[in-house]
C-alpha cells in the first residue's frame, strides 16, 4: 500500500478549493477544510495508517458541515432584500382587485406577469382582497376593508 503523507491531503484540499471556485454549489469547501485538517493531523502523527486517515477525514468532514450549519442557523446573513428570491412572499400584504370571482373558496389572480391560485372567502369579480399568506404556491386572501 502506498504511503499517504500530510502533503497529499493538502494537495487534495487545494484541488477541492479549486473545485469550489469553478463549480456551482457550496460543498467542496467543507471537504477542503477537512482535507487540510487531516493533513495537519498527519503532520503531527505521521504513523497513522490510511484507514485511520480516512476516518479522520470523514470525522472532520462531518464536523465542518455540521459546524457551519450550526453557525449559520445562529447568525443568518442579513440583507437589505430579504425577499429577493422569495417572489411569492413579496406579494403578502398586497391589496389587489379580483378579475375573476373566488368560487367555493378557490380562485385565481393575476399578479404582474403570473397567475396565482388563491383560497379565501367567496367574492365576486371586482372585489378588493388582501393577500395574507403564502402556502407553497397558493395565496390565502381575505376581503379588504378600507
Amino acid at each position: 500500500m502506498p504511503v499517504i503523507d500530510f502533503w497529499h491531503w493538502w494537495i487534495l484540499a487545494v484541488i477541492l478549493i479549486t473545485a469550489e471556485i469553478l463549480l456551482p454549489g457550496f460543498m467542496a469547501i467543507w471537504l477542503a477544510i477537512a482535507a487540510f485538517l487531516t493533513g495537519l493531523v498527519m503532520l503531527l502523527l505521521p504513523q497513522l495508517t490510511w484507514e485511520w486517515q480516512l476516518l479522520v477525514f470523514a470525522v472532520w468532514s462531518v464536523l465542518s458541515i455540521v459546524g457551519w450549519r450550526y453557525y449559520y442557523a445562529r447568525r443568518p446573513i442579513k440583507t437589505d432584500e430579504p425577499l429577493l428570491n422569495k417572489r411569492g412572499e413579496g406579494y403578502v400584504g398586497r391589496v389587489i382587485t379580483l378579475a375573476q370571482p373566488i368560487i367555493d373558496g378557490e380562485g385565481k389572480v393575476r399578479l404582474d406577469d403570473s397567475t396565482w391560485k388563491v383560497t379565501g372567502p367567496d367574492c365576486p369579480a371586482g372585489t378588493k382582497i388582501r393577500i395574507v399568506a403564502l402556502n407553497n404556491v397558493v395565496f390565502t386572501v381575505e376581503k379588504y376593508v378600507e
